[in-house]
């Protein structure tokens, strides 16, 4: 052993070197921007000889230009699909472009006072497909006039033969000046280069714009790190959004730029091969960093020839697509395009990896090089080095295995340290192999790892970055298999790692003072939650069975089990963890599915629940998985759902599972609290009881009391057989209290056949979307209707009495209209939404007790397909007693209650099949289109 790994070390050794002399020969290469393109595909794509000829027998030039181009960029995809290099084939395009603008420019007659320079990306000898040609054409003094006409005949003619030029014309002094005042623009200028005209002129250019005049490295630095700062935060701060852009979400394209940009600036090269000579990159990292260059380049020219233009966003529009262009192919247990945004992911997070490092370098080497650090022995081990954790020397992992989880540890008992050293990260990553089954099952490194879970501080951020050097996912593998790992739907926002980190996040943040306002309940449990350490746990592990086919759920229960018995947990621990995995989505769809005010539906919740620390367990991991699926998801009426239920249940536990109240017990709380309130707002209470002479039992049970109260008022103020319709916004008044939940609306009106249908249409044309539709008929023929909705984009409709006045009158209008169904208003189809299909499915079932007929429909939302159902109810003449409208994502699952035109449940078997048929049809139709 101890010869094998000598020999290991000294092979390593020489392979590292190999790849430095071989980086270092391309650096003395590349001198030549494009020496390393193969002399065939430059003959292949410009060959001057054919060209001259060409011109010499065409009576104009643009269409021998035009032809040129077009056959070139033909050869470059055409070499792009066989595989050739991508490097080459974006250098070469750089290079082509510089063949025809040379040509064109010397068609022109020129002073040696004026010269062609090439800017940004293309500067840089970088060019994709559609990317944007940038010029400067640079002259010494401010004689702009002078050459006004030839300037403008050049610029017409790239244009004419199809380039996309982005051009400017300035004279040193200006491009100087401007430099000074903008930093993209001394950016451009940083990486710009002669094409043609005399390069005396970009010399002295580049000595005007030089650190000794302008922004030194030191501001450079420090201006282009708030610059990545403020790219992030738009890009939500991640590099897992589902529709990632190429070039400026982090880890893309602009953050490989960035780094090229400050070395440039500093040490006078952007070449990989020459940060590894100077010892920012290690042969591996260099390796990666071109691999990871190549990858996220060969995406961007499939995107822009799918697209036919300088399109940088990877939108659902073109993933799937793209992912056949590459070669992916459909697993059982991943589509094509899952696996092709993996890849993506997975690439800018080692981006990310190598961008932490080599800034780290530079912000040790350009701001802190003066700096006295203060050194801070922490253990045996590891110092504290400024704000930094740095190892003690480079045996510290191999000497000593578990530091590598010790060291992240340390980063969850210290405020205020940033991280690792850049020399630490490289050793963590360098010693990653170390993780092993022999180490995953070692007590100290067990013992480490709970002790993380339990530290007080930045644990999400630790859990980040052990993820990002690829130590999470080699000490739990299951998670190393969701890393990166997207779910294409509109439901789930992020990849599934991403999702999980960030739900620990939320988790974390229960803890602090100002979740007091939007999470109170939650914020009012976490402190006194006795072990943080297992919900975390259940955390990490609640979808880390996706992406292997089956129950994710009880796939992930196995693993956390698993985990929780390797590292010692006690049986009821343990059986918690497991538990809440494979438990996490109940109480959400209990809560968003289920009937809430059936005492049946809460009795069985609480029996399944069975303890109240399972409760508040299951809650608290709820919230934080909610919120961390999508920011759009959590609203107030959402948050009003989880609530009821979770006080419900908790009540339900305190009581005895012995305690199950009748439902005349039910109504009459409702109604004695109704009563007390409305006494207080100055009621006639005889007049209350003969109004709710007429109410079933029905509206007591479904209705809180501050809801009937609501009602009660406006129906005694109303004293008329004509429709009444109220809207008011619903706040719960619970010492809890939430933000607004929703708008209600309430529709007093004689009842027909068609007054859902019609009342859901009125709701899609006023562009409202109904949550909740509580459908009661009094026993004087009275509908006592009670809908919850939201505006579109999930907001409530607030303290607006514009808006209120119109719901109020459309909906008036809308009931007092009802013999015919008035036409669907037709809305776009979002552009995401289109990119979806499914089979509706359509189950038809009967209840016992109550006995009613079920109707759920699971099928692909669309906008006014609520509206498009009612109105297909009204043609199978259907009666319509609730509805739960529950929508996740691009998927529908409505569930209504109805009954046939008598009122009676469906027990004809040929009718089932025929509403079945029509409601089939119907959605197949809608979510087609």
């Amino acid at each position: 052993p101890i010869f094998a790994s000598y020999f290991g070390s000294l092979c390593g050794q020489f392979l590292d070197k190999l790849i430095t002399l071989f980086a270092l020969i391309e650096s003395t290469i590349m001198c030549d921007l494009f020496a390393a393109i193969p002399n065939s595909l430059k003959q292949a794509l410009f060959c001057t000889s054919q060209f001259q000829a060409d011109l010499a027998v065409s009576s104009s030039a643009i269409p021998v230009y035009k032809r040129h181009l077009a056959l070139a960029r033909q050869q470059l995809n055409q070499r792009f699909d066989k595989g050739e290099d991508i490097e080459h084939l974006v250098m070469a395009q750089a290079w082509l472009v510089d063949q025809l603008l040379t040509k064109i420019w010397h068609e022109q007659t020129w002073q040696q006072n004026i010269a062609l320079i090439a800017v940004g990306g293309y500067g840089r000898g970088e060019l994709h497909p559609h990317s944007d040609i940038d010029l400067l054409i640079l002259l010494d003094s401010n004689d702009y006039e002078a050459y006004q006409c030839r300037i403008e005949q050049f610029l017409m003619t790239l244009w004419d033969i199809g380039l996309t030029v982005g051009s400017s014309v300035r004279s040193l002094a200006e491009s100087a000046f401007q430099a000074a005042q903008d930093l993209s623009i001394v950016t451009s200028l940083i990486e710009s280069r002669v094409i043609a005209g005399p390069s005396y002129l970009h010399k002295q250019l580049m000595s005007l714009i030089d650190v000794q005049h302008m922004w030194t490295s030191q501001d450079y630095f420090e201006a282009k790190l708030a610059e990545q700062k403020q790219r992030h935060h738009k890009y939500n701060d991640t590099e897992y959004d589902l529709e990632p852009n190429l070039k400026s979400s982090p880890g893309g394209l602009r953050d490989l730029h960035m780094l090229g940009w400050v070395a440039r600036r500093h040490y006078h090269t952007d070449n990989p091969a020459e940060l590894l000579e100077l010892g920012f990159l290690t042969a591996p990292e260099y390796y990666q960093f071109i691999q990871c260059r190549k990858h996220l380049w060969s995406i961007r020219w499939a995107l822009h020839r799918l697209t036919r233009r300088g399109e940088n966003r990877l939108l659902f529009d073109y993933q799937k697509a793209l992912a056949v262009q590459l070669g992916y192919q459909d697993r059982e247990s991943a589509l094509a395009v899952e696996q092709f945004m993996q890849s993506y992911f997975r690439t800018v997070m080692v981006v990310s990896q190598l961008k932490d490092l080599l800034l780290q370098h530079f912000d040790h080497d350009i701001l802190n090089n003066a700096a006295t650090e203060v050194v801070k022995p922490m253990n045996v081990r590891f110092r504290q080095v400024g704000n930094y954790i740095d190892a003690i020397d480079d045996d510290v992992f191999s000497d000593y295995p578990p530091a590598l989880l010790e060291v992240f540890v340390l980063l969850t008992k210290e405020v205020g340290i940033t991280g690792p050293t850049a020399a630490t990260i490289r050793a963590i990553r360098r010693h990653r192999y170390l993780v092993d089954d022999a180490f995953r099952k070692d007590p100290r490194c067990n013992k480490l790892f709970l002790e993380l879970m339990q530290g007080p501080y930045s644990l999400t951020s630790t859990l980040r970055r052990m993820a990002r050097y690829g130590i999470l996912g080699r000490y739990i593998p299951v998670f190393g298999k969701i890393i990166g790992q997207m779910q294409y739907d509109l439901f789930h926002s992020y990849t599934v790692d991403a999702h999980t980190l960030l739900m620990v996040r939320y988790m974390r943040s229960f803890l602090f003072s100002n979740a007091l306002s939007r999470f109170p309940i939650a914020a009012k449990i976490m402190p006194n939650i006795e072990k943080p350490e297992l919900l975390y746990l259940a955390g990490l592990f609640h979808d880390i069975g996706k992406g292997r086919g089956g129950d994710h759920a009880h796939l992930g229960a196995v693993d956390a089990m698993q985990f929780c018995q390797v590292h010692g947990l006690g049986c009821s621990d343990t059986a918690l963890v497991k538990w809440l995995v494979r438990h996490h989505l109940v109480l959400s769809m209990t809560a968003q599915k289920k009937d809430l005010s059936d005492p049946t539906v809460i009795h069985d919740f609480a029996k399944f629940v069975g303890t109240s620390e399972r409760l508040r367990y299951l809650y608290l991991l709820t919230i934080a998985d909610i919120n961390a699926t999508n920011p759009n998801l959590w609203n107030g009426w959402r948050a009003s759902l989880i609530q009821r239920l979770y006080q419900q249940t908790a009540h339900q536990l305190k009581m005895g599972m012995a305690y199950q109240p009748d439902i005349a017990d039910y109504v009459r709380g409702t109604q004695q609290e109704a009563l007390q309130l409305l006494e207080a707002e100055g009621a006639d209470l005889n007049g209350v009881k003969q109004l709710w002479a007429a109410f079933p039992d029905d509206y007591f049970l479904k209705l809180q009391s501050q809801e009937v109260v609501w009602q009660s008022l406006g129906l005694l103020a109303h004293r008329s057989k004509h429709a009444l319709v109220l809207v008011q916004e619903y706040v719960q008044q619970s010492e809890d209290g939430y933000e607004n939940q929703g708008t209600k609306v309430f529709i007093h009106a004689p009842d027909q056949p068609n007054l859902f249908a019609v009342t859901v249409i009125a709701f899609n044309q006023l562009s409202l979307a109904i949550q909740d539709a509580r459908i009661i008929t009094s026993d004087d023929g009275y509908s006592l209707n009670t809908y919850t909705v939201l505006e579109h984009d999930g907001s409530a409709v607030g303290d607006n009495p514009l808006r209120t006045q119109d719901i109020q009158q459309a909906l008036l209008h809308a009931v007092n209209h009802m013999q015919e169904l008035p036409p669907l208003s037709k809305r776009r189809t979002p552009r995401k939404l289109k990119h979806f299909y499914r089979e509706p499915n359509i189950v038809l079932s009967n209840q016992i007790s109550p006995r009613q007929t079920i109707l759920q429909i699971y099928a692909i939302d669309r906008p006014g397909l609520l509206a498009l159902i009612g109105k297909t109810f009204v043609s199978l003449k259907l009666q319509i007693h609730s509805a739960k409208i529950a929508t996740f994502g691009e998927k529908v699952e409505d569930s209504f209650v109805i009954a046939d035109e008598t009122g009676n449940p469906l027990m004809d078997a040929e009718q089932c099949r025929v509403i079945q048929s029509l409601l089939n049809k119907v959605l197949q139709q809608a979510t087609r289109t």
